[in-house]
């Protein structure tokens, strides 16, 4: 017999009444759910567990699924910001007041959900959704280039051109889209003798390191940093080392951080 809570958690806690019969669950089944505290109704042909996510609950009671960045949130792709208002996709172009409407195939596949975020957000918020689906989820860039073909999808497609599948985090990313946008020529994971890929090299004479102590706080990784950034010095590589809130909230400080180094090195490494 089918499990109506095993149903759900395939849709994240929330379903509609006809997800869950298409799934194979009863009226019996939900009926005896609801009765006894385990499922609960939410909205008109609404149905979730306790504890479940509210904005989900919001979306699909409309009814409309996760779209763009919101979609890219539950997904565990890589956002700079959380939406102000949640982005849904819907199969006609109705608009609902506090919800930024995307007309789309329901639900969007991930696909569908990268290229509405690189054609719907600023560019590096953007980016860092598509690098990271290519990254964490093995988005294909040959698929990526074919959807952005288009005559309108040049702004798109060049956004995508600046993606790097080896990419090992959104600070990386982020790092990379600000120092190649201020016209430094850079280079990513580069192999160094004894440290492995440094995150990044900028104009062939600096490095660049992320520090991810907001990503990851354990002892090993901790320790693991300190290494990495001891092996540049001893291998003779002027190395920076950079943080989420820098980059995010004071970019031009970087920018500037960078020129300055790179002004106080000789022209050859």
């Amino acid at each position: 017999m089918v499990k109506i809570i095993e149903v759900l958690s395939n849709y994240d806690g929330v379903a509609r009444a006809k997800h869950l019969a298409a799934a194979g669950v009863s009226d019996f089944q939900l009926k005896a759910a609801l009765a006894s505290g385990a499922v609960s109704r939410v909205a008109r042909g609404v149905y979730a567990v306790p504890g479940a996510d509210e904005q989900l609950i919001s979306i699909r009671s409309l009814p409309a699924e996760p779209a763009c960045v919101t979609k890219a949130q539950h997904q565990g792709l890589w956002v700079l910001e959380p939406p102000q208002h949640p982005h849904v996709a819907l199969t006609h172009s109705r608009n609902y007041p506090g919800f930024v409407c995307h007309r789309s195939a329901v639900p969007p596949t991930l696909l569908d959900t990268v290229v509405q975020s690189l054609r719907c957000l600023p560019e590096l918020d953007g980016l860092v959704i598509a690098e990271s689906a290519v990254v964490l989820k093995g988005v294909p860039m040959s698929a990526l280039r074919q959807r952005l073909s288009g005559r309108n999808d040049a702004r798109e497609r060049q956004i995508v051109a600046g993606i790097v599948p080896q990419s090992q985090s959104v600070i990386e990313c982020m790092a990379r889209y600000l120092l190649r946008k201020a016209g430094f020529h850079v280079e990513s994971q580069v192999n160094v003798p004894g440290l492995g890929h440094l995150d990044l090299m900028v104009d062939g004479r600096l490095g660049i390191e992320t520090d991810g102590a907001g990503f990851h706080m354990d002892r090993a990784s901790f320790e693991e940093d300190r290494r990495r950034w001891n092996m540049t010095t001893r291998r003779g590589i002027p190395t920076l080392v950079v943080s989420y809130p820098l980059l995010r909230n004071r970019p031009d400080e970087f920018i500037e951080m960078v020129r300055a180094a790179l002004n106080k090195l000789p022209s050859a490494a």
